[in-house]
């Protein structure tokens, strides 16, 4: 197991709720869970990096690039964002926002927002220039949502917020029970349609009506067993990700499983345990287990195509295909290509050294990483 440090909630939170959360990525590496070794093998895939810049360190933080049109927007910790030319990497902007950053960046192409300390919330136009300021009921470290003119959040006491994307004002809030014990992982939200999908401590996946937050559904990805809050613990990992007529969801002590997107009714849900997110294209669904090992799974039924467990501790990223390879990163800073077809390496590249636990994002002919020393890199292949 990769939870080695215990960290108490924010103190009102402590007291409303009895809660702590356990960090899943703490500095030091027990010695029976030192990463693998790389294997050596032939590379097959002409893999180069095309630009690299520089944002600032993520700290104890995950700040995830977004990419709109040519443009993508980046955070860091001690308050950097910047929007960058995808092709280039050169910086359109570069502004500092005036208290310290824990989750970004969340945008539309029209907003901009990130999550500042204490739960404030902040949203830039694409020029840079802020537009407002909203305050969440406590940490926030989920990147909000942006979409249909909203901006959602869900801050650490499990509570969603709806603002006006033009004037943060606040236009609806859910509120969910919070297990006693929750990773402080950041699971994500995907807007799509008039729903926002939403992955929750206790691996529920809850899907509400944009219009007023009414809950349309909500779903079991994993459910909570064991005789000790430790062993109960099954948190939503990474975002959900729309499949056609399906939203997919992975959980740490969980499933791995596939739902209807107007019913929430399950497709197929297959046992696996990540504190990751899973990527999808046309034919398959693929997820990081806690181990390292990666999986593929087709999208329709759910059955095991292939397994590489040749990653072994090194803590990936979240699964993402690009090109004809499913690529990750790992604690070290390296990236993965593995082949969709059969999981064999592919090629590899290191990076700054440093982890890389925001999922990497695709932009037109590049994939981006995000480092957390704040090194954000593209790649492309040849």
């Amino acid at each position: 197991m990769r939870i080695v440090v215990k960290l108490a909630c924010i103190s009102m939170f402590a007291v409303l709720s009895g809660c702590s959360s356990l960090n899943p990525f703490a500095s030091k590496v027990e010695p029976r869970k030192q990463p693998a070794a790389l294997v050596d093998f032939q590379s097959t895939l002409a893999v180069r990096t095309v630009w690299s810049t520089l944002i600032g360190k993520a700290k104890a933080f995950t700040f995830s690039p977004a990419v709109i049109g040519n443009d993508i927007f980046v955070a860091a910790a001690d308050g950097s964002i910047a929007r960058l030319n995808a092709a280039s990497g050169n910086p359109v902007w570069r502004i500092k926002a005036d208290v310290p950053l824990t989750a970004g960046v969340g945008s539309d192409g029209n907003t901009v927002v990130v999550a500042g300390e204490n739960g404030s919330i902040l949203a830039f136009d694409v020029n840079g220039k802020e537009r407002w300021r909203a305050q969440a009921s406590s940490e926030v470290l989920t990147v909000p949502a942006v979409g249909q003119g909203l901006v959602i959040v869900r801050s650490h006491d499990n509570r969603i917020i709806a603002l006006d994307a033009g004037t943060g004002l606040r236009r609806w809030v859910a509120q969910r029970a919070v297990p006693s014990l929750t990773l402080r992982t950041v699971p994500g939200m995907t807007i799509a349609g008039s729903s926002v999908f939403i992955g929750l401590p206790g691996g529920r996946l809850l899907a509400l009506a944009l219009s007023n937050g009414g809950a349309r559904w909500e779903a079991a990805v994993g459910d909570p067993r064991g005789t000790t809050e430790l062993e109960r613990i099954a948190d939503i990992s990474g975002v959900p990700v729309i499949a056609g007529e399906d939203v997919c969801a992975v959980a740490y002590q969980g499933n791995v499983a596939c739902f209807a997107i107007s019913t929430g009714s399950v497709r197929w849900a297959k046992a696996l345990s990540s504190d990751v997110g899973l990527g999808v294209d046309e034919r398959f669904v693929f997820a990081g287990d806690e181990s390292g090992a990666v999986t593929a799974f087709t999208r329709d039924a759910g059955l095991s195509v292939w397994r590489n467990d040749k990653l072994t501790n090194r803590r990936l990223s979240t699964p993402t295909p690009f090109g004809p390879a499913v690529v990750v990163g790992d604690i070290q800073g390296y990236i993965h290509f593995l082949s969709r077809e059969n999981g064999a390496f592919l090629g590899r590249v290191g990076t700054d050294g440093s982890a890389i636990l925001s999922a990497p994002v695709v932009a037109g002919v590049n994939l981006i990483f995000q480092t957390q020393s704040g090194a954000v890199v593209a790649l492309a292949i040849e």
